[in-house]
């Protein structure tokens, strides 16, 4: 039984380069490059959408129908790229098949120009766009201000149509030669890209990291004195002068009263602070009487505090560190990341680690 499967030739039948396609047709195929994903499957990834994005282009280049054809169907071969940096790789591949270049290094160069995007565009959107934009909108939305999610999702999706429809234009028009100025410089832009990340996360583990161990430890007591004025008659101020004590050996927290001839003294409190003492006679068989009470206050270790002194945000920055190790060596996955956190969060809330969200 003869096979039906469509063989593509290693040359086109019609050899002569095509004119260059206009503006229109490349903004067409950088506006079909936001449905690249739409078909995605596990065989070619994501070659329906791929080809779905190129068609426009290749009708204007091939206006032999079997060229047409042969292009269409190797241009069905496996693709996985950046979503948003596709267009570099549209352009290229475009401009190849103008210039009716065989087949086989149209595949090669396809292959070879999408490969390395994956990785220049999650750090170039995932590891820096994403979070310095998300980190500034998420301030200004806890703050109150509705437009906060309005400026990130304009912000996001400006950028990434600016990287569409300007690498559609530059890469059509550079040819295999932006291969080159790619692959000169990945290496340096990716690791900046990725220490610029880095050091966004940081920033958001300081601003947006709020958790603290709320615990207090129990550490004894603490006495004060408290100064209490009150108005009695003279007889009843002369009761008054049997608390009265010399000042020169009074400790801090003792009760301090006035000499027997009514003269003001001073004692200290627990904190330092001065407390006046004494009998004042008003004149009119009255007198104003102060007098101090000791107090005893319980005084606690607080958690929290001392690790503030010590490394403010300690705990986040723990929690960070927690998560990468897990990712980095444990092969943690994000969803189970965020199961983690969650269990941690309830069962320390639950036990009085972490403050009480209610």
């Amino acid at each position: 039984m003869a096979s039906n499967e469509f063989v593509v030739p290693e040359r086109y039948e019609d050899l002569t380069p095509a004119p260059q396609v206009d503006q229109k047709t490349l903004n067409r195929m950088a506006l079909r490059s936001y449905w690249l994903q739409s078909s995605f499957n596990y065989e070619t990834m994501q070659s329906g959408g791929w080809l779905f994005a190129m068609i426009p282009g290749l009708e204007k280049v091939h206006t032999n129908k079997n060229d047409l054809a042969a292009s269409m169907y190797h241009n069905l071969d496996f693709i996985n790229t950046h979503p948003f940096l596709v267009t570099f790789v549209m352009g290229i591949v475009l401009s190849l098949e103008q210039n009716k270049v065989d087949t086989q290094t149209i595949r090669a160069v396809r292959i070879s120009a999408a490969s390395p995007l994956g990785g220049i565009g999650d750090a170039l959107f995932w590891l820096t766009l994403v979070p310095i934009t998300a980190g500034i909108t998420s301030n200004m939305a806890i703050a109150g201000n509705i437009a906060a999610p309005i400026i990130f999702l304009v912000i996001f999706n400006l950028a990434q149509a600016a990287c569409r429809f300007g690498l559609m234009n530059w890469s059509y028009r550079v040819g295999t030669g932006a291969i080159d100025a790619l692959t000169a410089n990945m290496q340096a832009f990716t690791r900046a890209a990725s220490i610029l990340g880095v050091f966004v996360v940081g920033c958001l583990t300081v601003t947006m990291g709020a958790t603290q161990i709320n615990l207090t430890i129990p550490n004894g007591t603490t006495r004060g004195l408290v100064a209490h004025t009150v108005v009695v008659s003279n007889e009843e101020a002369e009761n008054f002068a049997d608390l009265a004590v010399d000042t020169d050996t009074a400790e801090a927290g003792t009760i301090a009263m006035t000499d027997t001839e009514g003269a003001a003294l001073t004692a200290s409190d627990a904190d330092g602070n001065a407390v006046e003492t004494g009998i004042v006679d008003l004149g009119n068989g009255m007198s104003q009487v102060t007098y101090g009470e000791v107090t005893e206050t319980p005084v606690s270790y607080s958690v929290a505090s001392t690790l503030d002194s010590v490394l403010p945000k300690l705990v986040p920055l723990a929690l960070v560190l927690l998560l990468y190790f897990l990712f980095a060596k444990k092969n943690f996955t994000p969803i189970k990341g965020i199961v983690l956190l969650l269990v941690i969060g309830i069962l320390g809330s639950g036990c009085g680690i972490w403050p009480s969200i209610w």
